[in-house]
């Protein structure tokens, strides 16, 4: 079975920020207590933006259906009442998921590849110049072991999420829709 992905879309409701980032705290720590959860993260909206993307990831669709049944999430929802505005899910499954957009659609594999690359590039590097002489002496296997360990967590919470969203416009632009000017100016705004 494959891990599945809930991504869920909030706008924050005007001058509830405090109580919204709170409340979105009290969900991952009851969705941790579920048996298959793996993890959740929290994308926050680019500036003058105000829609967080909110990830759950569970170990198949079952465990996920029993966190999103449960008791403990009704009322967490219910208590979120208020906070936020225009919720939508999105529920994903695979390698997909990070890259589908919300009419379902996915990029190539050929852009998926060129995004991840470019996640796990400068990961790879920060973590072999931080972490490199430390692990030299190791065997082999012990060292990928360490390495994997290390960077799955970072690539799969942090660094695709956010290359994914900052690519966002080449990744999901259509044939004969102009994705190369907009690449072209993300990557003179990443380089500013």
């Amino acid at each position: 079975m494959s891990p599945v992905t809930l991504m869920v879309a909030r706008r924050v409701a005007r001058g509830r920020y405090p109580d919204f980032m709170a409340w979105l705290d009290e969900g991952r720590e009851l969705a941790a207590d579920f048996r298959g959860y793996l993890g959740s993260g929290v994308l926050a909206p680019p500036p003058g933006d105000d829609e967080y993307q909110i990830i759950f990831r569970f170990s198949d669709a079952e465990t996920l259906a029993a966190w999103e049944h449960s008791a403990s999430r009704r009322a967490w929802l219910e208590r979120g009442e208020g906070l936020y505005l225009a919720p939508h899910e999105h529920r994903a499954t695979g390698l997909d998921s990070w890259f589908r957009e919300a009419g379902g659609q996915t990029p190539p594999r050929w852009k998926q590849a060129v995004a991840i690359w470019l996640a796990f590039f400068p990961v790879s590097l920060g973590h072999q110049f931080l972490f490199g002489e430390l692990l030299g002496g190791l065997p082999m296997v012990l060292k990928v072991l360490v390495t994997t360990l290390m960077l799955t967590p970072v690539m799969v919470f942090l660094f695709i999420p956010l290359v994914t969203r900052w690519l966002a416009p080449w990744l999901n632009a259509r044939p004969g829709r102009p994705g190369i000017g907009r690449l072209a100016r993300l990557w003179h705004q990443l380089r500013a």
